[in-house]
């Protein structure tokens, strides 16, 4: 009688293979994950940097114009500061009286004319002047808006009106004298006629010049501001 074999033995009679051993793996952090935030913040503050490289130009001109206004600097206008701005209650009319709002105003430079109603020689060579400092702009001109604030109840000449909306037509608005005085300031000893006034799209009034000016200069003034806001006003109104 054989001794008994403590193998165990397959359906062939030969000894069953050991059953391999089997392992746990746990699953570890992803490197790659934590690698791509950090890609995603740092393009992040890239963009931030090449945005603000793009804007550095419009903000430094503009900052160097309106603040900190260097005593070398060759405007021809008198920079109003601090600048006034356009009173929310402003009366102001059109030509058929209809109540305008004065925040309408704003959204777009202007080159504001004051007088009365019945624009003498003086008067008219303003408007005259104000049309032509608009045209040479160039493509900034839509940029521009013409204004003349009446300032008196006298009536509007047919043949003065049809002139002004020749063209590009200029805003006419009435408003009492009064009213403007507390907006517009003239020079000292000066009528408040007297002068061109620049107020920028905020509806702040922040240049003053004079009213028979040396035209050329005056242009130079105005394609500064042009320039130095191209970075946040835009053609007409909102």
């Amino acid at each position: 009688m054989s001794g008994s074999n403590s193998s165990v033995r397959g359906s062939q009679g030969a000894p069953e293979a050991a059953s391999p051993l089997s392992f746990t793996v746990h699953s570890m952090p992803e490197p790659g994950l934590a690698e791509a935030g950090r890609r995603t913040a740092t393009g992040r503050v890239k963009m931030l940097l090449i945005l603000l490289v793009c804007a550095a130009p419009v903000i430094a001109s503009y900052f160097s114009y309106f603040v900190i206004r260097p005593e070398g600097r060759t405007n021809y206008g008198t920079l109003i500061s601090p600048q006034v701005p356009l009173p929310e209650a402003l009366p102001l009319a059109d030509p058929q009286g209809r109540a305008v709002a004065a925040a309408s105003l704003h959204g777009q430079w202007l080159l504001v004319v004051v007088g009365g109603g019945d624009c003498d020689a003086a008067c008219e060579k303003r408007l005259w002047l104000q049309r032509q400092l608009r045209e040479a702009l160039g493509r900034d001109k839509d940029r521009l808006d013409k204004v003349w604030l009446v300032d008196d109840a006298q009536p509007l000449r047919a043949e003065l009106m049809q002139a002004l909306n020749a063209g590009e037509p200029v805003t006419v608005l009435r408003a009492p004298r009064e009213a403007l005085a507390q907006w517009l300031k003239p020079a000292e000893g000066a009528a408040l006629e007297a002068h061109f006034y620049i107020v920028d799209p905020r509806g702040h009034w922040m240049m003053r010049a004079p009213g028979e000016p040396d035209a050329a200069r005056l242009r130079r003034d105005l394609e500064k501001l042009m320039r130095g806001s191209a970075g946040w006003d835009s053609p007409g109104r909102p």
